[in-house]
């Protein structure tokens, strides 16, 4: 269902209110009481985890539209080339997964044309064996595990957000790609190749863009969502998850064939272009593909390097109040719940994060969304809608979490990554777009996806007329159902997180 009206237009609001506004984003902080409508949250919040279909963390889901079940039984059953047969859907209590292939050629294998059949065929032609952790080509361990869901019991954390607050059920990545083009709509709306990055008019659209490396540490020319924050005195800040690993040196360049389906190459349409995998991702701090701010050019042309911090300025910036406008948080390999790190980790790490929010002085002015950046292989029974040649992607789980939210809502609009930055523009900007015919920075972007009549907004929910409902406040180490790899049942009060802290502090 569309929302009907933006609650206050930047229209009628009038100079003296869009003075206020200015203020308090400056710096005069009068409380969320002194505004109205969307205007009440002075805090986004862009949690941004990892690998995650809806199906395989909500399948199960009250209310949601989840695995299709027949008297508790699911009825769907996606071929399995090796034994002949079919799997269904079914349970696993796996705190470490495995998953399955999902570059952009996997995408549309698993989707095959709207039959949402293809996952077992892919994971099974993926390597078993991955020395790069996060390599979309791979999957991760021996066992093929894409039909297996989890439940309440396992992942009790996100399931009381999605009770209490409001669980999306239309998310779906913006990309049909893997994670670095993702991470590249959720700043931008756009995932793009340039030619000359200074340029940005050279950009073409790609599927799966040359990555930053230490020979081009910028290559991302188009216009992102920062650009328009800083012109217009919004604050903003890219919190890393113990800081940011190193760029590597590019690998050989090798060419790469046109994607199936879009007449867009899965790799800069031909060029010689570096090879994503090589990434550096293991160990500490976020992997450059999913750290993609700082390639973008405007970030330096606007010296705002400084806005990408550790995860512990959050941290503190949550406990006293100080929080910027505009958040994005990205996790390390082990918080990110990618396989094969762990879920209870993944869960723990995101726990932390949310819980330093509510007991900040901000809680009653901000909203968290958070969402995973693909589906990571994991099966999924919905079709994804095409709006334009790169997307929209498999769906992906997505939580609403403010003192504003409707409480146990679960929101069926068509969304995307797209829709957080709708809602920010609308808030902080008064409905500006990164729109090259109005920004200032064209670029050659084919699609202005706010535009779209497919895309629902994020507006629809909240409840802005309700008092600001209290923090909810859960433990980071919760009882699960979750076994823990290399067999045994977690100990009270912790699922198996205590085999693997999360370092997020």
């Amino acid at each position: 269902m569309k929302s009907s009206a933006r609650l206050i237009s930047w229209g009628v609001l009038g100079t003296a209110c869009a003075l206020l506004i200015a203020a308090c984003i400056a710096g005069a902080s009068p409380g969320a009481a002194s505004f109205s409508g969307i205007y009440k949250i002075r805090h986004v919040v862009v949690i941004f985890q990892e690998n995650r279909s809806f199906d395989s963390y909500f399948g199960t889901f009250p209310g949601a539209e989840g695995i299709p079940m027949s008297q508790g039984t699911p009825t769907a059953c996606v071929p399995n080339p090796q034994s002949g047969g079919c799997v269904k859907p079914y349970l696993d209590h796996q705190d470490r997964n495995g998953g399955g292939p999902h570059n952009a050629s996997n995408s549309y294998a698993d989707v095959a044309g709207g039959l949402m059949n293809g996952f077992i065929a892919q994971a099974e032609l993926s390597r078993s064996g991955c020395k790069v952790p996060t390599d979309p080509a791979c999957r991760q361990g021996t066992a093929t595990d894409v039909m297996g869901y989890h439940n309440g019991s396992d992942i009790p954390n996100y399931w009381t957000y999605a009770k209490n607050f409001v669980l999306q059920d239309h998310m779906f990545e913006s990309v049909h790609s893997w994670s670095f083009p993702s991470h590249l709509y959720l700043v931008s709306g756009w995932s793009a190749t340039c030619f000359n990055p200074t340029v940005p008019m050279s950009c073409t659209s790609a599927e799966d863009p040359i990555l930053a490396n230490i020979n081009n540490p910028t290559p991302y020319g188009w216009t992102d969502l920062t650009w328009l924050l800083h012109r217009s005195g919004v604050s903003w800040s890219w919190y890393l998850d113990n800081g940011a690993q190193p760029l590597a040196r590019a690998a050989k360049p090798v060419k790469k064939p046109v994607s199936a389906g879009t007449g867009i190459s899965g790799r800069n349409n031909g060029l010689l272009a570096v090879k994503n995998t090589s990434a550096g991702v293991s160990g500490n701090g976020v992997p450059r593909i999913w750290n993609v701010l700082p390639g973008f050019v405007d970030v330096h042309q606007d010296n705002q390097l400084g806005n990408v911090k550790d995860l512990s300025s959050f941290m503190s910036e949550a406990a006293s109040g100080n929080l910027p406008s505009v958040s994005w948080v990205l996790p390390n390999a082990k918080d990110s719940e990618h396989p094969p790190a762990l879920v209870s980790v993944g869960q723990s790490y995101v726990t932390n994060i949310i819980n330093h929010v509510m007991e900040g002085p901000d809680w009653n002015s901000t909203a968290i969304f958070v969402t995973w950046d693909d589906w990571g292989g994991f099966y999924d029974q919905v079709v994804p809608p095409q709006i334009d040649a790169l997307g929209l992607g498999i769906r992906v789980p997505g939580l609403v979490i403010s003192p504003y939210a409707k409480a146990g809502y679960i929101d069926s609009q068509t969304l995307s990554y797209d829709s957080y930055i709708k809602f920010i523009e609308d808030d902080f900007l008064g409905g500006e777009a990164i729109n090259p015919q109005t920004d200032g920075r064209p670029d050659p972007r084919p699609t202005v996806r706010e535009n779209s009549k497919v895309l629902g907004n994020l507006i629809n929910d909240f409840n802005f007329s309700q008092a600001p409902r209290p923090p909810l406040v859960l433990s980071t180490d919760p009882r699960t159902s979750l076994v823990c790899p290399g067999g045994g049942s977690p100990g009270v009060g912790g699922a198996c997180s205590t085999l693997a802290k999360s370092s997020s502090g």
